[in-house]
């Protein structure tokens, strides 16, 4: 059902399930993000969630455009991201002050907003110190830009360094932290989550479905569909590494699982994220209202403790058959 968490310490209550807007001013129209967004908000859903690089900007300007149609704007909890590639500069990227605060206001334009409730760091960057990053936040916190900040692909010890840095300077602390979590990724079980837990980090795990892969709509010894995320896995080295002979038994063994509840392996899928201890609100990305409908109904399936054996039989806790929680998680002399 859909519910209301707390978002880490912060008080402020988020729905159980994060509207990813990822897919919106690409693929998705402007108008046709719109009619997805109204219908979550009417739905219950009140986070939503995008990012500077989503489109290059587009996915911003349409939730911004949207939401202003809607009129709802006080009524939602508003997160982008900052970070990746916005343009040929070689400071037009990354996790530096100047770059921040450049794309902070960029961000307040597209979305036709004078203030972020959430402004997440998309990717750590071990060459920038983190007090470079949280100074550059805490200003844009103090400033009223920003509500409060979040972090995304971060490792558990980078996280309890940025809580030691923010302790030591007075700053103020990420509230949150967004992972890939699935069940084809289980890694973060190992230390992340309790780390959250133990320091009351909000947990927003993206790629719950897997990138797809947990949709059903890939099949053993077929290539996949040309309109469909891993069309491209021959050219694309991230997904091929993903693209496994292990999911299909994954999926081979959700199947019976979701036909015993009646609905589809992504709702069930989705529904064992939702459910899962210390997690906050997963992100869904859907491309068509469709899509959208289909995630919205695994809020009415229960995972048991038997589903959850189940699911264990097949991708141990913290296990992985197909790797989605990658990050610069160290300094540079002992990457492999």
């Amino acid at each position: 059902m859909l519910e209301y968490r707390p978002l880490g310490r912060t008080g402020i209550k988020v729905s159980n399930l994060c509207l990813g807007c990822m897919m919106f001013g690409g693929r998705t129209t402007p108008t046709d993000a719109a009619n997805i967004i109204h219908r979550a908000l009417d739905a219950g859903i009140n986070f939503l969630d995008s990012a500077n690089v989503y489109n290059l900007g587009r996915s911003e300007e349409a939730t911004g455009a949207a939401l202003k149609e809607s009129g709802r704007r006080h009524d939602v909890v508003l997160a982008t991201k900052v970070h990746g590639k916005m343009g040929e500069g070689p400071n037009d990227l990354g996790n530096t002050r100047r770059h921040i605060i450049d794309q902070c206001e960029q961000s307040l334009r597209r979305l036709q907003t004078d203030y972020i409730d959430l402004y997440q760091v998309h990717r750590p960057q071990p060459d920038v110190p983190i007090d470079e990053t949280l100074r550059a936040l805490d200003d844009l916190v103090r400033s009223g830009k920003v509500r409060y900040i979040g972090t995304s692909t971060f490792a558990a010890w980078q996280v309890v360094e940025s809580l030691w840095a923010s302790k030591e300077y007075g700053l103020n602390r990420f509230v949150c932290e967004q992972p890939p979590y699935n069940i084809l990724d289980r890694r973060i079980e190992r230390e992340l989550l309790p780390m959250a837990h133990t320091y009351g980090i909000g947990v927003i795990p993206w790629s719950p479905l897997g990138g797809g892969l947990l949709t059903g709509k890939y099949h053993r010894g077929e290539p996949p569909p040309e309109d469909t995320r891993f069309a491209d896995i021959g050219t694309n080295r991230m997904r091929a590494r993903r693209w496994t002979e292990s999911f299909f038994d994954v999926v081979d063994a959700l199947e019976p699982l979701a036909q015993a509840k009646g609905c589809t392996v992504a709702q069930f899928a989705l529904a064992w994220c939702v459910q899962q201890p210390f997690v906050t609100s997963p992100i869904i990305g859907p491309r068509t209202m469709e899509q959208f409908e289909d995630n919205f109904g695994a809020l009415a399936i229960e995972i048991t403790d038997e589903d959850r054996k189940a699911v264990d039989a097949v991708v141990p806790r913290g296990g992985v058959v197909s790797p989605f929680y990658e990050g610069d998680f160290g300094p540079h002399p002992f990457r492999v």
